[in-house]
Parts: C-alpha cells; sequence; structure tokens
C-alpha cells in the first residue's frame, strides 16, 4: 500500500497537483470502463464480462511486475488466507456492480459507489478495533440519507440493482478493510497480483457454461480494455496517495460523478434526474466533510 505523509507537512503544491491529476484521471477511467460494461452487456453475459475484466486485469499486472520480480515472487505470500478473502471479495463486488450496469445510470450507480468509505468507517469499528466518533458516526448517517433520495425505496423509480450497488460497495469497503490487514506484511506486487488472481481462476472455470462467441475484433478490444481501464484506474489511485495526504486528494476522487454521468449520456442518451443530484450532492458533502473533520482532527496531534 502506498505511504501516505502527514497532513501536518504538506508537500510542494507542485506534488499536490501530481496528485490530483492522477486522481482524476483514475476517476475519468472507471467510467468508462463502466460505460463499456454497459455497451457489452447487451451482447455478453455478465459472467463473461466479469471474466474478461479479471483475466485482462491480470494480464495488465503480470507483464509490469513479473519481468522484475519474477511469477514465482509475486505470487509468495505470508497471508494466504486474507489474500484470498481480498481476492473473493474484490470478484464479488465486481460482479454485483457489473450486474448492477446492465439496469442502472451510471450516475446513479457512482452515486451508491461513494458510500464505500463510510462503510469502511462502520466495518473498522468491529473488524479492526478503529474507534468511531460521534460526529463520524453522524456524518455516516447524513450520507446514508443520501443514499435513500438516490436509491428511493418503496418509489416507483426505484430498482432492485441498486441494491446489488450498495452491495458492490460494501464488499468494497470490505476488500479495503482486509487491504490493510496485508499492508506491510506483503509487498505491494503481490497484493496488486492476488486482488484478481483468484477471481480470474474461478471465473475460468465458469465462463465456458455460459460462453458467447465474441462477435468480431472490434468486441474483443473491448473486452480488453476493462481489465486495461480499471488496472490503470486502481494503478493512478495508488500513485496519487504518493504525492499528497489522502485527505486532501480522495475529494477528487468525486470527479466520477462527472465522468458518470457524460459516459452514460453518450451510451444511453439520458442524464440523471434531479432527486439523483441532490442524494449525490449530499453523499459528496458528507465525504467532503469527514476528509476536512479528519484533517482537522489529526493535525495538531500530529503536530505535537
Amino acid at each position: 500500500m502506498p505511504a501516505v505523509m502527514p497532513t501536518s507537512i504538506l508537500p510542494p503544491p507542485e506534488r499536490l497537483l501530481l496528485g490530483m491529476f492522477f486522481m482524476c484521471l483514475a476517476s475519468t477511467l472507471f467510467p468508462m470502463m463502466n460505460g463499456l460494461v454497459q455497451v457489452l452487456s447487451a451482447r455478453y453475459p455478465s459472467e463473461q464480462i466479469v471474466w474478461a475484466r479479471c483475466v485482462a486485469h491480470l494480464i495488465v499486472v503480470l507483464a509490469l511486475f513479473a519481468p522484475h520480480f519474477g511469477f514465482s515472487n509475486l505470487i509468495r505470500t505470508t497471508q494466504l488466507k486474507w489474500q484470498v478473502t481480498r481476492s473473493l471479495v474484490l470478484l464479488m463486488s465486481t460482479c454485483f456492480a457489473f450486474v448492477g450496469f446492465k439496469y442502472l445510470e451510471l450516475a446513479k450507480a457512482a452515486s451508491i459507489s461513494f458510500t464505500g468509505p463510510f462503510i469502511v468507517t462502520l466495518l473498522a469499528w468491529p473488524m479492526l478495533g478503529e474507534r468511531i466518533s460521534v460526529t463520524r458516526l453522524a456524518t455516516v448517517g447524513v450520507a446514508f440519507v443520501g443514499v435513500v433520495i438516490v436509491i428511493r425505496p418503496g418509489s416507483d423509480v426505484f430498482h432492485w440493482a441498486s441494491l446489488l450497488a450498495l452491495g458492490s460497495a460494501t464488499c468494497y469497503a470490505l476488500y479495503q478493510i482486509v487491504t490493510r490487514r496485508v499492508a506491510g506484511k506483503d509487498r505491494p506486487e503481490t497484493s496488486a497480483v492476488y486482488s484478481v488472481l483468484i477471481g480470474s481462476l474461478l471465473m475460468t472455470a465458469v465462463v465456458p457454461f455460459v460462453w458467447v462467441p465474441v462477435q468480431s475484433l472490434t468486441d474483443a478490444c473491448l473486452l480488453f480494455l476493462l481489465g486495461v481501464f480499471g488496472g490503470l484506474g486502481h494503478y493512478c489511485v495508488a500513485r496519487a496517495m504518493t504525492y499528497g495526504p489522502a485527505n486532501i486528494l480522495s475529494p477528487f476522487s468525486y470527479w466520477q460523478m462527472v465522468g458518470s454521468v457524460v459516459v452514460g449520456y453518450f451510451v444511453s442518451g439520458k442524464l440523471p434526474d434531479s432527486w439523483t443530484w441532490i442524494g449525490a450532492g449530499i453523499i459528496i458533502s458528507a465525504g467532503l466533510y469527514m476528509g476536512w473533520r479528519e484533517t482537522q482532527v489529526t493535525r495538531p496531534a500530529r503536530a505535537v
């Protein structure tokens, strides 16, 4: 995992700008990947699309790291149980998300995914023993009010796929928590490989039962681009965190909302309704406040 510098010692402005650039780039790549999922879902089953996403990502990671470390060193781990768990929950997150993208607007799915940090806050308490303050708990509550506004359960616009998006965010939160357990015990490159290794093996066993022949070279390229966009997006997030504090750079991930609106419009010709904008605004505002509050609380302690 990338090292995160204290907020009391800010890097030079040019390094912060690089961090902002990489975070915005990641938040551009993810909506592009999600848009491809929506396009390909009309012709291929979700299992095949998830398989392409995992395998292409694995190929990209191995191409980057195997020449330097060697394959045997890359897969050598002291945390096999947790690495397998990481890969499984990330696979579940991907499956939930990709099925959800078949039915949801990208902007709505992105809004729900923004709840990930709040779910991490809740789960880190029982799983990692990290205490949660009343202020942070209240912020989590406000964020989930925003989710209810976006999903609107019980209304005519409610879609069951919204629950898949929420399940994807929950699984990804679990992935982040388990990643904390292996950080510092396995090399980051090993964790990067295991994040998609188990998922690739499992989906390779499943995909022959649902396989639909790839219709064109263009579709083959699009399927491979799923892994390229996903892998590069995760790399850009990790790279961004090496240039500045997470509290300063993480809010730039909300650029994904803009990218989701633009890509969603090109794919489906639809724009989010006003309630989706309101709910997304509440979630994003809660996230920005939590980041600001964390900065204010930790800065005096770190300065001392």
